[in-house]
């Protein structure tokens, strides 16, 4: 008997748009369900912005109910301001998932790019191609939601090896 398929949420924050994408594993085999852009007003404070991408997520877990959900990790650039929004977005995507009771993986945006693409440096438009390819029924109408698809994918291809490194 072949167990049931696996729903992974894939989820790419940004305090703009955060990028979530669904997908489902079934043994080896990729199936596509959903993806999208929570978007926040920037017109807003903070904390209203930071509920806006709280209710869009919980949107998201409410329609698609996935089993395991996969964040990507924050990407520390030069404008340190820009990292703490970034981490902000990041909080609420882990917040999020764990009042849900939904257990995270976090992934680095290198291991995610090497995991799709095969190179850790991959441009936007290389992760989008290769998405297109393993999930044939996707077409993600932003980067942020063709990277949160690949964050999924990188979660199916390394959830097992998560597992018994918990387990050891």
């Amino acid at each position: 008997m072949r167990a049931p398929a696996t729903r992974i949420l894939g989820v790419d924050p940004g305090l703009r748009r955060t990028g979530w994408g669904v997908i489902t594993i079934e043994g080896t085999k990729l199936g596509f369900v959903g993806c999208g852009t929570v978007k926040s007003n920037d017109k807003l404070s903070l904390a209203e912005r930071l509920c806006e991408l709280h209710h869009g997520l919980m949107e998201v877990l409410a329609t698609y109910g996935p089993d395991e959900v996969a964040v990507e990790e924050t990407f520390v650039n030069k404008d340190a301001q820009a990292t703490l929004k970034l981490g902000h977005a990041r909080g609420i995507a882990l917040l999020v998932s764990a009042l849900s009771g939904l257990e995270v993986a976090e992934y680095a945006p290198n291991l995610v790019k090497k995991t799709v693409v095969g190179s850790g440096h991959a441009e936007k438009t290389q992760i989008r191609a290769m998405v297109r390819i393993l999930l044939p029924k996707a077409d993600p109408k932003s980067d942020d939601a063709a990277d949160a698809l690949a964050i999924a994918v990188t979660h199916a291809h390394h959830r097992n090896a998560r597992t018994l490194s918990r387990l050891a």
